[in-house]
Order: C-alpha cells, then sequence, then structure tokens
C-alpha cells in the first residue's frame, strides 16, 4: 500500500489547490483521520478546496488515479462514515464555508457544505428565520455533515429532519460530472427526486458542494412542560397518546430513571426523583399557545403520570434543556464503556421497545439507559459496561444484537439520525431486503462508477467480493 500519493498526482493537485491547499506532512493528515466513532486511519493527504471547480478537478484526478476519496465536514459523525483508509485522500470542505445568500420572501438560504450549523443560525436570526436541523453537535458540526446522514435533533418532531429541510442541491458525482438537482421551491412533481436521494448518502453517491435550504419562521413564543412518570412504561405509553393528538409539540424528549438521576445530579437540574420524564415544548402565537400547552398537558396526563409542570420561565426552560444535552457524556459516570445507538420504530411502538430494551439488560446483567427524540420514535439506546471485563463485552455485544432484532421486528430502522458508515454497514443487509440492496449498489454505481467516493462506507459488500 502507498504511503504518499503519485508524485504526477501531488504536482497536479498542488498546482490546483496553491499554497496551504493541499496537506501532506503525516502531522496535519492525522488531524483529518478521526471522527466522533474514535476510529482511526491516515490519509495519504488532505485537499482543501475553495470552489465547486476544484472539487470537480479533484474527483476527475482522483478518479484517474483510481484514488478513493473520503469527504468530511467537521468529523463530528459517530459512525466513521468520515474516517480514510491509509489510501484516501481526504477532502476536507473547511474553506468552503460561505452563505451564499439568503432569501426571506422566499424562506430559502442558498450556502456552501461547510457552514457551521451554528453560524448559519446565527446568520438566519436578523431575518426571523432558523434552519429545523438542530444536532447536539450544531455549534460545530457542518450543514455539509447534517445533509450527509440526513440529521435531526429535538425539532424534527415538528419541523423535520434534514431532508425535510432541503430543496436543492449541487453536487459533484464520482465521474467528475457537476449536477444539479431540486430547485429553490416548496412544490415540485418535475422527475425524480435526486436531491432527497443525495441526503443521507454519507458521500457515498456524490459530493455536496451547493445546498438550497428551507427556512421557516423562528415561533414567538413556547413553552416548556416537564411531566414525571412511575415508570418507562407508562412514559413510553403517553408519547403515544401525545402523537395522536392534533397538536404536534415542537419538541418532546424522553429521559428514563438513570437518566433522570443524571439531569439532577451533573446537569444540576431540578428535578424530582421519578421513574422517567418527559420534556414537551409548544411553540407559535401567543394566541394559540394556551390551547396548545392544554392538549398536550392533558395527552401527557394518565396511567403513572406523577406530575406535568410548565418551566415557570426561559431560564428554567433552558437550564432542563442543558440538562438533557449534557446526558450521553454524563453517561460516562456510570461506566467506563458506552455503546450508543440511534434506533428508530413506529411511535406506537415505542412502548414496545422500551420493555423489550428493558428485558435485554435483565437478561445481560448490564444497565441500559434510554433517551432521545420520542415524538419521532428515535431512541438513544445505551449499553453501559466495562470493556476491561471479557464478560461484561460480550454481553454487551449480545445485548445490541438482542436491540437490533427488536427493532427489526418492529418495522423500525437501525440508524434514526447518526447515519451507517463502517459501524452499522453489515446491519443493512439484515434490515433490508436482498432488492433493495441491489438497487441501492446499482445506484452507487451510477454516480460512481469506478467506486472511488468513501468505499467501504453504508453498503455491505456484495456476495463473493470483500470490499
Amino acid at each position: 500500500m502507498p504511503d504518499s500519493l503519485p508524485p504526477s498526482l501531488l504536482q497536479a493537485l498542488g498546482a490546483l489547490l496553491g499554497p496551504g491547499g493541499l496537506l501532506v506532512d503525516p502531522s496535519e493528515r492525522l488531524a483529518y483521520g478521526y471522527d466522533n466513532s474514535r476510529r482511526q486511519g491516515l490519509p495519504l493527504a488532505v485537499a482543501l478546496p475553495t470552489t465547486a471547480e476544484q472539487v470537480q478537478a479533484i474527483v476527475k484526478l482522483c478518479r484517474t488515479a483510481k484514488l478513493p476519496i473520503v469527504a468530511r465536514g467537521r468529523g463530528t459523525n459517530t459512525t466513521g462514515a468520515s474516517v480514510p483508509g491509509d489510501d484516501a485522500l481526504v477532502l476536507s470542505f473547511e474553506r468552503m464555508h460561505q452563505v451564499l445568500a439568503i432569501r426571506p420572501g422566499d424562506r430559502v438560504a442558498v450556502v456552501q457544505p461547510g457552514l457551521l450549523n451554528g453560524d448559519l443560525q446565527a446568520a438566519l436570526a436578523p431575518h426571523g428565520l432558523f434552519w429545523p436541523p438542530d444536532p447536539t453537535s450544531a455549534a460545530y458540526c457542518t450543514v455539509g455533515g447534517n445533509l450527509a446522514c440526513n440529521a435531526g435533533g429535538p425539532r424534527a418532531v415538528k419541523y423535520g429532519a434534514t431532508r425535510d429541510n432541503v430543496l436543492a442541491i449541487t453536487a459533484v458525482t464520482g465521474a467528475g460530472e457537476l449536477v444539479r438537482f431540486g430547485a429553490p421551491t416548496t412544490k415540485g412533481a418535475s422527475g425524480y427526486d435526486l436531491s432527497r436521494l443525495l441526503i443521507g448518502s454519507e458521500g457515498t453517491l456524490a459530493l455536496i458542494v451547493e445546498a438550497t435550504l428551507r427556512l421557516t419562521p423562528v415561533a414567538t413564543h413556547r413553552r416548556a412542560l416537564r411531566a414525571l412518570y412511575a415508570d418507562v412504561d407508562s412514559a413510553a405509553a403517553a408519547v403515544a397518546r401525545l402523537m395522536a393528538q392534533p397538536v404536534t409539540p415542537s419538541m418532546l424528549e424522553f429521559m428514563d430513571g438513570d437518566c433522570v438521576r443524571l439531569a439532577r445530579e451533573v446537569g444540576g437540574a431540578d428535578i424530582p426523583p421519578a421513574g422517567a420524564l418527559l420534556m414537551i415544548e409548544a411553540d407559535g402565537e401567543a394566541a394559540v399557545l394556551d390551547a396548545a400547552v392544554a392538549a398536550l398537558t392533558a395527552a401527557a396526563r394518565g396511567d403513572g403520570c406523577l406530575d406535568v409542570t410548565a418551566a415557570p420561565d426561559e431560564a428554567a426552560r433552558e437550564k432542563l434543556w442543558a440538562a438533557r444535552k449534557a446526558l450521553s457524556p454524563a453517561l460516562r459516570t456510570l461506566a467506563p464503556g458506552k455503546i450508543n445507538e440511534d434506533v428508530v420504530v413506529p411511535v406506537s411502538r415505542i412502548p414496545a421497545l422500551v420493555a423489550a430494551v428493558r428485558g435485554i439488560a435483565a437478561a445481560q446483567s448490564l444497565a441500559i439507559v434510554c433517551f432521545g427524540h420520542a415524538g419521532n420514535g428515535n431512541l438513544h439506546v445505551n449499553i453501559l459496561y466495562d470493556p476491561a471485563d471479557a464478560s461484561q463485552a460480550a454481553r454487551a455485544d449480545a445485548a445490541l444484537e438482542a436491540v437490533f432484532d427488536t427493532v427489526i421486528a418492529l418495522d423500525g430502522q437501525v440508524s434514526g439520525e447518526h447515519g451507517i458508515g463502517l459501524v452499522k454497514r453489515e446491519l443493512l443487509a439484515r434490515a433490508l431486503s436482498p432488492q433493495a440492496m441491489a438497487l441501492m449498489r446499482a445506484i452507487k454505481s451510477q454516480f460512481d462508477p469506478d467506486g472511488i467516493l468513501n468505499p467501504g462506507k453504508v453498503l455491505p459488500p456484495a456476495a463473493g467480493n470483500p470490499t
């Protein structure tokens, strides 16, 4: 395996990108070799383009050289999707970070992929608009990364995930062709919707160089409710009731008893002990908010409900949500190892999923903590264990397999918002039919005929093909 680019390709890329546009020093390359999955690779080089034309030229050069390309935002994903092989070029979009246009009348923004989600929201705020995807890493993840894995977040229950909030995409295919899909309109019936196909493809079909985003007006008022329950089954049943009535909450988050304790002890939230908690938020105009809150409160009440309380002010609301966002790192206080899976099931089947997870935890004698975006059926199932203990590690693996089997049996999906990457690609063959897998491979070959875009990610190897 080569440890450097071929001299002719090195020279061509250097001339194309100019001074500082191509990183070849091992210490610089190392910083682009990992993501939040804690997997590591060392790319042959790192390209830092500033224009779509440069991206197109890079792809053409790499296609000729049969050199794999791994696109990268800020590496916040947890699935290994942006971890390169040792024979690859990393193409980082960090220098393509501009807001190209904001058109309030059309409720659209046109942006480059390296723009941070948080910077986009700051640019939209003076216009009274926002872009709905709000993952926990919003302050430092990129819009391109959000598109790559169809990121969601708490607001997705009302406003949709990334795929629901993109109108058009410009991208470079694996053949080096610059293509544009979609239009800056909220309606369209003109052929296949290929922009939605690219969203969630994790850089395996094409490299997105520009996106036209669908924006939403910021609600003038919002109010948070905290509902406490005796146990997780009661809270899960309440989620199904909340989502079956007409008023859609703007956020609906679930926390089991361990999460409630951590939010109190580590996050500093003022929460009484409880077996589970729902954080519910309504937003809208003042004239309709009281009625919305009353409807949500009524749906939250039921068997096992201990209390439903409105946050008295914005400071209390912010403190509650801050405690929720601190949960994932706080789990390290319970065990040194954590397997965090972002499974999703139909909302009506959340009670069945929660009950099954409790059974799996008991069967494997491990703590399994659940929290997440209950309004979408998207729960983060955290299996806690000690990696240094061989027995616990084996039981954690068995628990994970049982969770996936349960999710598939409940007509769910093995990833709700993190994506597939390296970590979950073998699961697709279990979760999808052979016919669906064959169509996906055919689509991949059409967009990327030589297989140079993020090889080894998302799709498992076909029978008889080890890569």
